[in-house]
């Protein structure tokens, strides 16, 4: 069955007027170029579904249970996708923090290779079409970038910003 367009995939805060929740949600939403909240909402819900995993698995293993096959393919699931590092294992899971999972979007990533002066620049380039992983246009800002194709984000081809001397781009790029 496929899902409704009212299904959520996020979980708003318990108690919405705290001053150093509001704080530190817009100090996350402007340092990574996010549109509103509730993008940061789903990378939070993302990463307690991750933890929520994580504890599970640690659970059945206390318990004994031999059968326990999840563990390495969800720690290299996160490994893949840059959650985690190489030699981490499926207690730093239970460690990991919001910026971890905000850090393997496009658009983050996107800006760190310098497609994009800002944050916001770089979702723009996204969202326009300027942007391919792995030779494929992507335009969701939200996609999440596997280790193995970070090194192919670039700008498309046929975009007048893969021309270096567009005026558009950032200085020192490339």
């Amino acid at each position: 069955m496929a899902l409704g367009q009212n299904t959520k995939f996020y979980e708003t805060p318990n108690h919405p007027f705290q001053g150093e929740r509001i704080s530190e949600e817009r100090s996350l939403v402007d340092r990574y170029g996010l549109q509103n909240k509730q993008e940061l909402w789903r990378a939070q819900s993302q990463l307690r579904g991750y933890r929520r995993e994580a504890r599970n698995v640690l659970a059945q293993q206390a318990q004994g249970d031999d059968e326990v096959t999840g563990g390495e393919e969800f720690v290299a699931h996160l490994q893949r996708i840059g959650v985690l590092d190489d030699g981490d294992e499926l207690d730093d899971v239970l460690l990991l923090d919001v910026t971890d999972v905000l850090e393997r979007r496009l658009q983050t990533v996107a800006y760190r290779k310098g497609l994009g002066n800002t944050p916001n620049q770089a979702r723009q380039f996204v969202v326009h079409g300027h942007v391919t992983v792995d030779g494929q246009r992507v335009k969701a800002p939200s996609y999440k970038v596997e280790v193995d194709e970070e090194a192919t984000v670039a700008f498309d081809e046929n975009s007048p910003l893969a021309d270096e001397l567009h005026p558009e781009r950032a200085e020192g790029n490339e």
